[in-house]
């Protein structure tokens, strides 16, 4: 596998959103279906921290500014990458919220571990879990259609 160096400029393959604009709107219902029930800092946690395991810059980017404007603190977008390391500054759920979008994101490593699977049971009522496990499988997709198409970041 190839990996880019960091002196390495990236151009935009494709706009995906008007090349399969179906599709495109088929995953905006999606998240907006995985995202009900679910709590709203969970959720951009989830995001950032799938995001960040995926090197998708552009979701980064995006989750970063929607969760510092939804009054998410510096310091927990900042240690976001070393939750475990960062003693209570995340809440036990979303402590089991990130562990759970680790083991699903990070499939490669294994299945997802019942210890992990059953923590975050511990915390979400089955309906949120639910939503939970949609929302890491949308933000994934997200991911996946930004690094693959070379998605690039707004100009600000």
């Amino acid at each position: 596998m190839t990996t880019a160096t960091s002196t390495q400029q990236h151009t935009a393959r494709m706009d995906f959103s008007d090349v399969a604009p179906a599709v495109h709107q088929a995953m905006i219902t999606l998240d907006a279906a995985a995202h009900k029930n679910l709590d709203p800092v969970i959720a951009e946690l989830v995001k950032i921290r799938a995001s960040q395991l995926n090197h998708c810059a552009f979701c980064l980017d995006m989750h970063t500014t929607e969760a510092r404007a939804q009054g998410e603190t510096e310091q927990r977008v900042t240690l976001l990458a070393a939750w475990r390391e960062a003693g209570p500054l995340y809440t036990e759920k979303e402590r089991a919220a990130l562990a759970l979008t680790e083991a699903v994101t990070v499939l490669t490593d294994g299945f997802v571990p019942d210890e992990v699977y059953a923590r975050a049971a511990e915390h979400f009522d089955e309906t949120e879990l639910a939503h939970l496990i949609a929302a890491i499988l949308t933000i994934n997709a997200w991911n996946r259609i930004a690094v693959t198409t070379r998605k690039q970041l707004p100009q600000r």
